[in-house]
């Protein structure tokens, strides 16, 4: 596993964290993502002899931890932008929505770990279609 490749293709991820919580509104945040995540993919296949999905997967943890912490941490601003978390939040069992720092936690979680399996798959793709040197 190349670890160093995993962590720098995570700055992404951290970037992205910064970028939705004031800057990329909720309705193009997918688009961005795409784009990650298709250059992303690239950059493994490129790079990496073997363990592609592997890769990517851990790439979309890595991501998952940044973006549910800096959320977390700037719960408030973020919400503000993201009135579809919000009502989610509040559609939760009411131990988490009184809580919902803890809501938004567990929400990222298994939304990384979507995304990381996303990733994982985008990274398995163009291992087969990008031509090693």
């Amino acid at each position: 596993m190349n670890w160093k490749l995993i962590f720098q293709l995570s700055i992404f991820g951290l970037i992205m964290a910064f970028g939705t919580v004031s800057l990329i509104p909720q309705n193009v945040e997918p688009a961005f993502w795409l784009v990650i995540f298709i250059f992303c993919a690239w950059v493994i296949a490129k790079a990496c002899t073997s363990k592609y999905f592997l890769h990517g997967f851990f790439t979309g943890l890595v991501n998952c931890f940044w973006i549910t912490a800096v959320h977390v941490a700037f719960f408030q601003r973020y919400i503000a932008g993201h009135k579809q978390m919000d009502s989610m939040i509040t559609d939760m069992p009411a131990s988490f929505s009184t809580h919902p720092r803890v809501a938004m936690a567990i929400a990222g979680l298994g939304f990384g770990i979507l995304s990381a399996i996303i990733l994982g798959l985008f990274s398995l793709v163009a291992s087969k279609i990008a031509q090693k040197k």
